[in-house]
């Protein structure tokens, strides 16, 4: 009689897994303020609102004449308006000279317009009349304006982008590049965030080596702890150790001691199943609280959870394929509610081709999506295809993926064609 019916679905443990971070999850919800430059992926705590108008001041859009509209208004190219140049006012300039009338002063763009002045006109309406030798600040004594322009033309005025109190920028949103624009032009030097979780990575098995060296018998080249790391950091954690240990207890208990230092999660990689070395179910396995058993889930059956030094601690299955499944699947959503993140969600598909699938266990499937048929205007589903078959050793295959097709734990088989959800990776 198979014990498959009492392992928990992926969707039961996910929620043990949810509880079992809850104490990093409180802690998230806070919020911590910082500087602009450390903002960037982060998520916004609170709403941010502007604490002045923009534009600050009235100043010029065109590099140009500061001038009174009434002055240009019989403005043509045929009978051009003749106007003294008083001077002239560059972005930055604290002063500038007064224009009345049947004046103009040179100005640039940015620039504060000149009390007196209503509009500018572009130096292309614009030609010079005369340069003397004792022309001011090297400017022409006159200058011709050939076209006429009404008051408020070229000026930026204060609230034109943002009014004082207006919102900029909600809560919830994930800072990129025009968040920070904004918010320092609004003066912020920094901003109140959702703090990063701070997670320590380590990757177990007496066979692995570093990527780069050479293998002795019966060695692989340790991938998993780069993989969660890079995973984990795209979800916007901060990833304070990425370690590797053998099976021996004392390195391992030693990894553990190093990763929970400054961590608010350890996410550790292999030794969760049966088998006579799994160190990280020997270490862990019969702490309070503590976890052991597999899922209803391939592939990623084997699965942990246990804590150390008050830090909880998620034990994924050590083959890559099923570690970063089981990431994508299991630990994935918890992140992303912990630092503020819309979860990801499946997308509708249609498999390429018939799959068959075990009985009892949610399988995931890597597939690759593509393009719907453009030709065919009644279906708009984009088609996935699977890249590999179900064993989870087939790491390097799953580099073509993009999403993982859920197949449900009743269904045995799935014609081609069949809608499915793809959840993406």
């Amino acid at each position: 009689m198979t014990d498959l019916p009492e392992r928990p679905s992926p969707s039961s443990y996910r929620e043990q897994v949810r509880a079992h971070l809850a104490p990093m999850l409180e802690r998230a919800a806070q919020s911590t303020h910082l500087p602009l430059a450390a903002c960037a992926d982060s998520v916004l705590a609170r709403d941010l609102l502007a604490p002045v108008d923009l534009p600050l001041f009235v100043n010029s859009q065109m590099d140009g004449y500061a001038v009174r509209s009434a002055d240009v208004a019989g403005a043509s190219a045929e009978a051009p308006v003749r106007l003294t140049v008083v001077g002239a006012v560059h972005a930055g300039d604290g002063s500038s000279p007064r224009v009345d009338d049947d004046e103009a002063c040179k100005i640039m763009t940015g620039a504060p317009v000149p009390e007196g002045a209503d509009c500018v006109v572009p130096v292309e309406d614009t030609s010079l009349d005369s340069a003397p030798a004792d022309a001011r600040d090297g400017h022409p004594e006159t200058v011709l304006v050939h076209t006429p322009r009404a008051a408020g033309e070229f000026l930026r005025r204060p609230g034109d982008d943002v009014r004082a109190g207006d919102p900029v920028i909600p809560a919830g949103t994930q800072i990129e590049a025009r968040h920070l624009a904004a918010a320092a032009s609004l003066g912020e030097s920094g901003l109140d965030v959702r703090p990063r979780p701070r997670v320590g990575v380590i990757a177990t098995g007496s066979e692995l080596v570093a990527p780069g060296q050479p293998l002795g018998p019966g060695q692989i080249w340790e991938s998993n702890s780069l993989t969660l790391a890079t995973a984990l950091k795209a979800c916007g954690c901060e990833v304070t150790a990425t370690l590797t240990s053998s099976d021996d207890r004392a390195e391992f208990t030693a990894a553990l001691d190093s990763a929970t230092g400054d961590a608010d999660l350890v996410v550790t990689v292999g030794a969760v199943s049966m088998g006579d070395a799994e160190v990280v179910r020997q270490v862990l396995g019969d702490r309070d609280g503590a976890r052991f058993a597999p899922i209803a889930m391939q592939p990623g059956g084997p699965q942990g959870m246990s804590s150390w030094r008050d830090t909880p601690v998620v034990c994924l299955p050590g083959n890559p394929v099923s570690a970063l499944v089981s990431f994508t699947v299991l630990l994935r959503p918890v992140i992303l509610e912990a630092v503020g993140r819309a979860p990801i969600r499946p997308v509708r598909a249609r498999l390429s081709r018939e799959i068959t699938s075990p009985a009892g266990r949610v399988q995931y499937l890597r597939a690759a999506l593509s393009s719907p048929n453009t030709a065919d205007a009644t279906d708009r589903l984009p088609t996935a295809t699977p890249v590999s078959g179900p064993g989870s050793h087939l790491v390097a295959s799953m580099a073509r993926a993009d999403v993982l097709v859920e197949i449900p734990a009743d269904v045995t088989e799935l014609a081609a064609g069949t809608e499915v959800e793809a959840l993406p990776l």
